[in-house]
């Protein structure tokens, strides 16, 4: 038997909150008329727009489609869960799937260091971010395709060690004689490197743009990442980068992640037009979750506030065993405190994997004045790589 609505009683809640017709939308277009002509920004997962407000066309910054290395790096931070989750499979399945991936990977490493070449980083990839850095970045990555390939070979060898004690003792963080730079010290690096060009690039833009911040709105619209991820202000690396940009001058109330927000077409350069139609719907939508806020504090003053968290991150404890967030990075040194990062990206399902230490990252830039050179790259820098051998063939 279908559930019985009341006509009567439904039409009553839709006349506070549902439909165009309703109180709340009119309420909303209210709210949107007393902000026409503020700054709006509006991240997608490929672009970030500008609207200026009072009907100017939007200024629009492609960051996601134009990034150079990322999945190059990628590949490089993803050998670390990889050689992990090889060892999971072959102890719970021996004879299961594992040998033949491990074997394709051993195959994908051995054709990935062939490939990689100072040339390839400088001269191909060329990353403005990265410029100085192109034959450690080199380095680094034949390395850690070589350590990578040792241990599948090990593992291939002699299945029975491939343990996860394994992986953490001989890969993740090694004797230094065996493995003088630990993958999680790459996966760090690599991570560290694509939060700088991005970090790098934005605040370059929205530097040029002269922006009032006092009075700026900030939506980040739609999904990032894996399904679950990037769902707060904490977890999305984007909205970490627009906060850093601003230098404390954004309100701490004025930027919303809206996962189900409407996302503007990808900019190509020529469709500016389609991304402005999005306009009024954003500015609609930022309006109403304002004034509903301020509703709130109107209907119940006197009880306590909502006060959004500063955005300090905690320290790790000496003897901390747990965290609630990405802890505080001290330095480029501070390793417990970046593994650690390391574990709760991939233990909390509302972290990026590639936001591990993109604010450490953009706030290095801004104390840097936006100079990726003046940058200590973390677990990059000062490593211990042996140089590329190019002219062997990388052999």
């Amino acid at each position: 038997m279908p559930p019985f609505d009341s006509p009567e009683l439904l039409d009553l809640f839709t006349t506070y909150t549902a439909g165009p017709a309703s109180i709340g939308a009119h309420f909303a277009q209210v709210a949107m008329r007393s902000c026409a002509d503020q700054p709006l920004i509006v991240a997608t997962g490929t672009d970030i727009a500008f609207f200026a407000g009072s009907g100017s066309s939007p200024v629009i910054q492609p960051f996601r489609l134009s990034t150079r290395g990322f999945k190059e790096l990628a590949a490089v931070s993803h050998l670390g869960p990889a050689l992990a989750t090889l060892s999971v499979m072959a102890q719970q399945d021996p004879d299961g799937s594992w040998r033949a991936d491990a074997a394709r990977l051993l195959d994908a490493c051995k054709a990935a260091r062939a490939a990689n070449s100072i040339e390839l980083w400088r001269d191909h990839i060329r990353v403005t971010a990265f410029r100085g850095r192109e034959a450690a970045i080199a380095s680094m990555v034949d390395y850690s395709c070589r350590v990578t390939e040792h241990r599948l070979s090990q593992a291939l060898d002699r299945p029975a060690a491939f343990t996860m004690h394994a992986v953490r003792e001989e890969y993740l963080e090694g004797p230094a004689q065996d493995l003088p730079v630990p993958f999680s010290r790459i996966m760090i690096a690599t991570f560290f490197l694509t939060g700088l060009d991005l970090a790098h690039r934005l605040i370059s833009w929205f530097d040029g743009l002269d922006l009032d911040w006092e009075r700026a709105m900030v939506i980040v619209a739609g999904r990032a990442g894996r399904a679950t991820a990037g769902v707060t202000e904490e977890s999305n690396s984007v909205a970490g980068v627009i906060r850093t940009a601003a230098r404390n001058r954004l309100r701490p109330a004025h930027l919303y992640i809206a996962p189900h927000a409407p996302v503007f077409p990808a900019y190509d350069g020529t469709n500016g037009s389609a991304v402005a139609g999005f306009e009024d719907g954003y500015r609609a939508l930022w309006a109403s979750l304002d004034a509903t806020s301020k509703l709130g504090a109107d209907m119940f003053a006197g009880y306590p506030e909502f006060a959004p968290r500063s955005g300090e991150r905690t320290p790790l404890g000496a003897g901390s065993r747990s965290v609630a967030e990405k802890p505080a990075i001290a330095d480029a040194t501070d390793w417990r405190a970046m593994t650690t990062r390391l574990r709760v990206v991939m233990e909390d399902s509302r972290q990026l994997l590639s936001g591990a230490v993109t604010d450490y990252a953009s706030q290095q830039l801004i104390d840097s004045g936006n100079d990726p050179a003046a940058v200590t790259v973390p677990g990059l820098d000062g490593e211990p790589f042996p140089p590329i051998n190019e002219e062997s063939g990388n052999d």
